[in-house]
């Protein structure tokens, strides 16, 4: 019974079985877009200003008493690529957990943005950075200190995630 009205939705009708008009809407879709103005950004004299949805270079957010990772490993365990090395170390202070090593190969990072999505503490975001040159792939693993933005660099892209979470 239900494969009977499955059927009789698919039957396409003349015009559809032609194809003639989605064509000829689609050619004036393209011939519309042919005439208007043209958008070229002259890169680097005209620098552009990404939203706080973009999902840049990851980054690790600095706040004034210090870093807010805790090396949980959440981040190295969701990469896909395997981009993101973290070794753990004890302290005593109410945080208990510190990264000794925090290391993401940009090389194999895909800006997927899980890293941010895992991590409990919002320590990791993807920045606004877009332009990422390096002259030698060792030069393309960051360390701790290279990740390690303010956290009012970042203010926008975090009040993004806190608004998307809800």
């Amino acid at each position: 019974m239900n494969i009977e009205k499955n059927t009789e939705k698919q039957r396409l009708n003349f015009w559809e079985k032609i194809y003639l008009p989605e064509i000829a809407r689609g050619l004036g879709m393209t011939f519309v877009e042919m005439f208007k103005p043209k958008v070229t950004r002259q890169y680097p004299e005209e620098v552009w200003n990404p939203t706080g949805s973009y999902r840049g270079r990851p980054v690790l957010v600095l706040e004034e008493d210090g870093e807010r990772c805790v090396a949980c490993g959440l981040c190295s365990r969701v990469c896909p690529a395997l981009a993101i090395e973290v070794a753990a170390g004890e302290t005593e202070k109410t945080k208990e957990r510190y990264p000794i090593k925090f290391e993401i190969n940009m090389l194999r990072c895909i800006y997927c943005g899980f890293c941010e999505e895992v991590c409990p503490e919002e320590a990791i975001v993807m920045s606004k950075d877009y332009d990422l040159v390096f002259e030698k792939q060792e030069d393309a693993i960051l360390d701790k200190d290279q990740l390690l933005i303010p956290m009012a660099q970042l203010q926008d892209r975090l009040e993004f995630l806190r608004q998307y979470r809800r």
